[in-house]
């Protein structure tokens, strides 16, 4: 049903430090959480200009024991520290230190995506007899919005702190047409570190014409640290019982296929490496995991528990609630050591992977999917939940 895609609901984070509070002892960090109703005040410093003199900005948040940075183009978190079981920090996320490095890649790496999280079948959909045809930039698909997606704009940033934490409320007006989508859509994504250092993010978007809508973060995550090597020690948990298989372009073919007996089968925490490797044709077409997971839950009013994530060397784990009814997991199949991120190391296969929670890809052309379809008078609403620990 149209209107069960609506009952997400929106919320909000992010957040960093600033150079004095990266040298903040993990105790004091801990100390100021405890002591404040607040997150610290959000920091903002220039941190380049595109070509045509736009100024680009980035904002330094932290609450909690963890730390965030985040970019106006693209709503991209360029950085994510967290502490791992003794203390020491780490960033978790792959990204770049230059805005020219984030202009220039196509990994979208942190980016907020829109207007359509994943892919849709030959750039094209018919939503109420009329067909409309999207930018294509993935092949004859069109892939997270298209060419010019929301992951490269840039977003109006306006700070907050409350009792709640402290974040980000980042809103972009798409213009009817904009890589072919019909109607002026209006996107509110915001996020929020509260003092437990969770980052939520919450999405909400309206439309003055029928149009689809599938918001998500295409954050990279290696818990060990960016650029410390590959994932594939990782432990993941999804609470999917059923994938959708996909085939020519990695669009879904509509099955919705059991794990049960495949190396998709996550429902049990295991290892990413423990079958990547296994000649299975779905792994093999996609280099690697580059799936939808369904996830048992559907679309839920609330966040409930999709994932977790787990590095057994640091001991930091990453648990994921959504209201969304999929996750995508990549396992970072086409990291090809072109690029290199802000510890100096270059970007190899699997050297970070991506938790995009999202309604199913090519929902526009497969009826049996949950539906993306926003309506005038509606109000898309979403929100995904990431917590923190480490032991």
């Amino acid at each position: 049903m149209e209107t069960s895609r609506r009952t997400v609901l929106a919320a909000a984070a992010a957040a960093g430090v600033t150079a004095a509070a990266a040298s903040t002892s993990h105790a004091a960090n801990a100390t100021s959480a405890t002591n404040s109703t607040k997150g610290r005040t959000p920091v903002k410093e220039l941190f380049g200009r595109l070509t045509d003199g736009t100024k680009v900005y980035r904002w330094t948040l932290e609450n909690g024991d963890t730390r965030m940075k985040v970019l106006s183009y693209g709503g991209i978190v360029q950085s994510l520290e967290l502490p791992d079981r003794h203390g020491r920090y780490a960033n978790v996320s792959l990204g770049f230190d230059n805005l020219e490095d984030y202009l220039t890649a196509t990994t979208f790496f942190g980016a907020t995506i829109g207007r359509y999280g994943n892919r849709i079948a030959g750039g094209r959909f018919t939503l109420d007899g009329t067909t409309h045809r999207l930018s294509v930039n993935d092949g004859e698909n069109s892939l997270h919005g298209g060419a010019e997606g929301f992951d490269k704009r840039v977003w109006d940033v306006e700070p907050f702190t409350n009792a709640s934490g402290a974040g980000l409320r980042l809103h972009y007006v798409s213009a009817d047409g904009e890589m072919g989508y019909p109607g002026t859509l209006r996107v509110r994504v915001t996020y929020t570190l509260d003092r437990r250092g969770d980052w939520r993010i919450g999405y909400a978007a309206t439309t003055d014409r029928p149009t689809v809508v599938n918001l998500t973060n295409h954050a990279y995550y290696n818990l060990a640290g960016e650029g410390s090597g590959d994932i594939l020690g990782h432990e993941l948990r999804l609470a999917a019982s059923r994938y959708t298989p996909t085939g020519k372009g990695l669009i879904p073919t509509g099955e919705l296929a059991r794990v049960a007996g495949t190396p998709f089968d996550f429902r049990h925490a295991k290892t990413i490496g423990a079958d990547i490797r296994t000649a299975h044709e779905q792994l093999t077409t996609a280099k690697g995991y580059d799936h939808n997971f369904v996830l048992d839950k559907g679309v839920t009013a609330r966040p409930e528990h999709a994932a977790t994530l787990r590095d057994p060397e640091s001991g930091r784990t990453m648990r994921i609630a959504t209201t969304e009814p999929g996750v995508q997991f990549y396992s970072g199949n086409f990291l090809d050591g072109t690029l290199t991120g802000p510890s100096g190391r270059i970007y190899r296969q699997s050297d970070g992977l991506c938790l995009e929670t999202q309604h199913f890809p090519d929902s526009p052309n497969q009826p049996s999917f949950p539906s993306t379809v926003l309506r005038p008078g509606e109000t898309y609403r979403s929100t995904t939940v990431h917590s923190f620990s480490a032991r």
